[in-house]
């Protein structure tokens, strides 16, 4: 089975080859443009990338992610978010890495098969860096006017995030 799994890539890059010269495509030049244009587009969004890493970073430093969590805890609990889990609400939308760390943060205090851990671990999986994905795509194309983007995500955050936790209250 591993050696199946460890073949299945090389297969495909094989076939491809072997259907673009079936087609008369010249390969390697279509793949050298696509190259191009994928380092134009990294280099396009690298500014907004740098950008919202050091939000984060400064967020995380100066005790703001903390402090806006303890004050919406009472609010997040009213969806079930367990206090230890309102920091995660408010970073994991910035940042996945921030989100990743913080999720390991409360496994580690209080325990993966606790209520926060399992709750932490669903919104993990369940939820998106909108906040970070609505800029690096809208850095790419240009765009200024966002419209209703950036509440549209979060609504869908919150909800990901209440979900979340009724699924945990639910199967465990």
């Amino acid at each position: 089975m591993h050696m199946l799994q460890s073949a299945l890539v090389p297969a495909m890059l094989a076939a491809i080859g072997i259907y673009a010269l079936y087609k008369g495509v010249d390969v390697f030049p279509v793949f050298l443009r696509g190259a191009k244009n994928g380092l134009k587009t990294a280099v396009g969004i690298l500014p907004t990338m740098v950008g919202m890493l050091t939000v984060v970073y400064m967020l995380r430093a100066s005790g703001a992610i903390d402090l806006a969590a303890a004050a919406l805890a009472p609010v997040l609990s009213l969806f079930g978010i367990p206090q230890e889990c309102a920091a995660l609400t408010l970073l994991k939308p910035i940042s996945g890495g921030g989100g990743l760390a913080l999720g390991s943060e409360i496994m580690q205090r209080c325990g993966p098969d606790s209520y926060a851990g399992r709750v932490a671990a669903v919104m993990l999986g369940s939820s998106e860096t909108s906040l970070y994905t609505i800029s690096v795509y809208s850095g790419s194309l240009g765009l200024s006017k966002m419209r209703y983007m950036v509440a549209a995500a979060l609504c869908a955050d919150l909800t990901a995030f209440a979900v979340s936790a009724a699924m945990v209250r639910l199967f465990f």
